[in-house]
């Protein structure tokens, strides 16, 4: 499948205030992000929407937040779609895995694509961890529509006690290709008053969708405008560029071989002599790597020398202990 996004459009997630800084709107355009991980993971139609708006939901919920805190949503449906995983951190890197890629059930009975089918029933689980805290926090809320969008703002209300409102989609062309893909969050404040809520709401109900938007050629910029209408937006919005993934390459490499080397010297050359190589792909990034036999040899040698350092070293310690004690 040869999968071609909206040319010349940029992604990048907007943060704003509105003027009374009484709520905070996050507001992404993804398109380019969600074709890539198409491209990456060969999905289906219905299968790039799932995967895409979860992408999306998780871009949104783990952006602007502590430095080096990481988001991981996962959606456990019993629907052909199966298990769809999305991890983001602050940066605006994303990635993720979704069990079937070539889920894609009958459209609804309105022609949309039918995700909540896709997804099924079940739990959405949500981790948020920071590389300084002792435990991760980690909420989990019944999958209500499998839409994506309603599961996590539903998740927001009800695990973290987080006023908010959260958009999601993704739209495809007549070849299937990613037209648009885009998200926005917002987010009541302490000390909103009623009169911003109520203009918050109008604006929200009254308001295109967010594909539909994007379609128009609407920027973040305009539909922040448009979800603060009436009530200012505060200059010195903040802009993030996000990516899929990554992986880095030297960290993937050393997580392959050493799951490679946990087979065992023989396992390793049985496959090798089947198939002429050992070949390991990453479910996250899709990203592909050969191994020799040479090379987890290696690995398993040097495994081996560090362990043997390692009982010489606890030997030392206990020794000189001894004799202090003495």
């Amino acid at each position: 499948m040869v999968v071609v996004a909206a040319a010349g459009r940029e992604d990048y997630l907007l943060r704003s205030l509105s003027e009374g800084a009484e709520v905070s709107v996050l507001v992404v355009d993804g398109t380019q992000l969600v074709a890539e991980a198409q491209r990456r993971h060969k999905l289906a139609p219905t299968a790039t929407a799932a995967m895409g708006r979860s992408l999306l939901g998780a871009l949104l919920m783990g952006s602007f937040r502590k430095e080096d805190e990481q988001v991981q949503i996962t959606f456990q449906g019993n629907g052909p779609a199966g298990s769809i995983l999305a991890i983001a951190d602050t940066r605006g890197n994303v990635k993720g895995k979704i069990n079937n890629p070539a889920a894609d059930p009958p459209l609804r009975p309105d022609g949309k694509l039918n995700v909540g089918g896709a997804v099924g029933q079940g739990v959405l689980a949500v981790v948020r961890s920071h590389p300084l805290e002792p435990q991760p926090y980690t909420g989990m809320v019944p999958i209500v529509s499998g839409e994506i969008a309603e599961d996590l703002a539903n998740y927001l209300v009800d695990s973290e006690q987080t006023n908010s409102a959260l958009g999601l989609g993704v739209s495809l062309d007549r070849d299937c290709n990613v037209k648009s893909a885009g998200g926005w969050l917002v987010q009541i404040l302490p000390f909103c008053s009623e009169e911003t809520l109520v203009q918050l709401e109008k604006n929200l109900t009254s308001m295109p969708s967010i594909t539909a938007m994007l379609n128009e050629g609407m920027t973040p910029e305009a539909v922040t405008e448009r979800i603060l209408d009436g009530l200012g937006v505060m200059p010195g919005a903040e802009r993030l560029p996000p990516k899929y993934g990554p992986c880095e390459e030297e960290t993937l490499k050393k997580r392959m071989i050493r799951a490679v080397a946990s087979l065992g010297k023989k396992e390793v050359a049985d496959i090798i002599a089947q198939e002429g190589k050992l070949e390991v792909t990453c479910d996250l990034c899709q990203q592909t790597y050969n191994f020799s036999q040479q090379e987890v040899d290696d690995y398993l040698d040097a495994q081996h020398s560090e362990h043997e350092e390692e009982e010489e070293a606890a030997a030392v310690s206990s020794s000189s202990s001894s004799a202090t004690s003495a």
